[in-house]
């Protein structure tokens, strides 16, 4: 079975290169555009969106030749949203998605009811689980692109970097990136200030860091497939069933049928599946027999497509260097566990993309901007790959601990449903899954003023949501932030003239990016300044102009 043909929303041939791959320019010191994005996945897309939002021209190819494609990650977490939401793109996403899901755990003869949605998270617009296509995700992103005059190239490979006879890349000596792409029409170059290298766990862009590929193959692979099913199962819903063997998936969101299957089996050796790829189509009857063994009380009558995914867990070792750079899949490689891929690589866009706008307009080098991109990335990925090991290890390890685990989890049916009722318990794990542990505290573009404000987020740390004053209007912290730029938060009592339309903004020709809120709810004359990505970069007790601008031209966001 294959996947499912590609089509366009409105149901034609999806949109092709318009040529502009075969531009024979870029050969000289003049970059053609400043961000060149390779790969237009949710990574790839995310990062032209922020980019292109804080100030940078971008062009985005990728070597797929029609942009529609089966989905493998089905979930969106609040963090990922959060981050989205200054793009306007949300109220799309959500409109797309299932932001109440319920679900049915099989166990044994048992089945567990559990509603997923509306977690206890006051912190958060987004308290829930947000079950939706990565299709949709990517069809929401390349729309935004599109709305913006950005048209994605497809079918553009990025072949390398052009190497100059005998010296070295203009690019070391501080010249443009010079891309060799090849498209329908021939090859190609293209010069960039920065090129982003979304391109996927295959990635040719990470070959060009030089960075180390860590880490292994899992033991176990996925099986994706579509199914229509015959039996008692309820509809609309994600049904879980937990076997000796590992834990089987069905979601209510199946492309080229009712239901979605995610499953494990033992990896086949020898595949020739690419991993984190959708490789060759399993057989039908193998299908069968993983839905019949999973313990759901159901029998699969028609198979849509299916596909044998191998799976590993790696993480690059660098993050890239100005003006190389990985996000997503090309620098770390996850289990389907916790649905953290596809958040994890929107979460790298989100922090670069704002960083690269912003370098392309300060008239100047801004190298602890730059370097903070992988210094806050990759331990945060770290993590995140840690969490996903762990959950995987509990649903689909082969390991003989695992197996009695799961065996034994039927035991305990009885008493899950006490449980699931327990809000808290929910909030718990929908917090968990957004990534509460990431924080850029250790950056070098978190800092502290003197004397150090009380009461708000230490630098590096997300700001949470939260109910507000400003100008007598009661509102919501994310609300007040939901457009691109940093936002500087002023208590109640700082000094009118001390930022509102003081010198620290008179420099600026991109005011646009800066926006200046009084919280009359806040009592006290300090101020917090709020990266674009959600996490604060600056606070300080005072509204102090000269230590907020030397912030602020750290980052990029004024000229000197």
């Amino acid at each position: 079975m294959r996947p499912p043909e590609s089509t366009t929303p409105g149901g034609g041939s999806a949109p092709k290169s318009d040529g502009r791959a075969l531009m024979p320019g870029g050969q000289g010191t003049t970059a053609d555009t400043d961000v060149l994005v390779v790969g237009a996945g949710p990574a790839g897309l995310t990062t032209a969106l922020q980019a292109l939002a804080h100030g940078a021209s971008v062009r985005v190819v990728d070597r797929r030749e029609q942009r529609a494609r089966p989905s493998r990650a089905l979930m969106l977490h609040a963090r990922a949203l959060e981050g989205l939401r200054p793009l306007g793109v949300t109220a799309d996403l959500l409109g797309r998605a299932d932001t109440t899901p319920e679900a049915r755990i099989h166990l044994g003869r048992r089945v567990v009811e559990a509603r997923l949605g509306h977690a206890d998270l006051p912190d958060t617009a987004f308290p829930h689980l947000t079950l939706v296509r990565q299709a949709d995700v990517e069809e929401v992103l390349w729309q935004a692109l599109q709305d913006r005059g950005v048209a994605v190239e497809w079918g553009v490979e990025f072949r390398g970097l052009h190497q100059d006879n005998g010296g070295p890349p203009a690019w070391q000596k501080g010249g443009p990136v010079h891309a060799e792409l090849n498209g329908a029409r021939g090859p190609g170059h293209h010069a960039s200030r920065f090129l982003a290298g979304c391109d996927g766990q295959s990635s040719t862009v990470r070959g060009i860091t030089g960075a180390q590929w860590r880490g292994g193959p899992y033991r176990v692979e996925a099986v994706l497939a579509d199914l229509e099913l015959d039996g008692p199962l309820d509809p609309g819903l994600l049904h879980v069933a937990v076997g000796r063997a590992g834990l089987a998936f069905l979601f209510a969101l199946g492309e080229g049928a009712t239901w979605r299957m995610l499953a494990t089996r033992p990896a086949v050796p020898g595949s020739s599946a690419s991993f984190g790829q959708l490789g060759p189509p399993v057989p039908p009857e193998e299908v069968a027999r993983l839905v019949r063994e999973s313990g759901l009380e159901a029998t699969v009558r028609d198979v849509g497509w299916s596909a044998q995914v191998p799976l590993q867990h790696r993480i690059a070792g660098t993050f890239g260097t100005s003006p190389v750079f990985l996000a997503g899949d090309a620098a770390h490689a996850h289990s389907p566990a916790g649905g953290q891929g596809m958040n994890n690589g929107i979460l790298d866009a989100l922090n670069l993309g704002w960083k690269l706008g912003f370098a392309s307009t300060a008239g100047r080098p801004l190298p602890e901007l730059l370097e903070s991109y992988g210094r806050e990335r990759l331990p945060a990925a770290r993590r995140v790959l840690a969490l996903t090991h762990l959950i995987f290890f509990g649903e689909a390890s082969p390991h003989p601990a695992a197996r009695l685990a799961r065996s034994v989890l039927p035991a305990f049916a009885p008493v899950l449903p006490l449980l699931l009722r327990r809000r808290w318990l929910i909030s718990k794990g929908v917090r968990l899954l957004a990534q509460p542990f990431v924080n850029y505290r250790n950056s070098a573009i978190s800092r502290d003023g003197v004397p150090q404000a009380s009461g708000w987020p230490r630098p590096g740390e997300r700001l949470p949501d939260a109910v507000v004053s400003v100008d007598g209007q009661v509102v919501r912290l994310h609300e007040l932030t939901a457009v691109p730029g940093i936002h500087l938060l002023l208590g109640r009592d700082a000094g009118p003239a001390a930022l509102g339309a003081g010198p620290a903004f008179a420099v600026d020709s991109r005011p646009r990016l800066l926006h200046v809120h009084r919280l009359t709810s806040h009592p006290g004359t300090g101020l917090v300044a709020v990266r674009p990505d959600g996490y604060v970069g600056f606070r300080c007790g005072e509204a102090d102009p000269a230590q907020l601008l030397g912030w602020l031209r750290l980052v990029g966001a004024v000229r000197d």
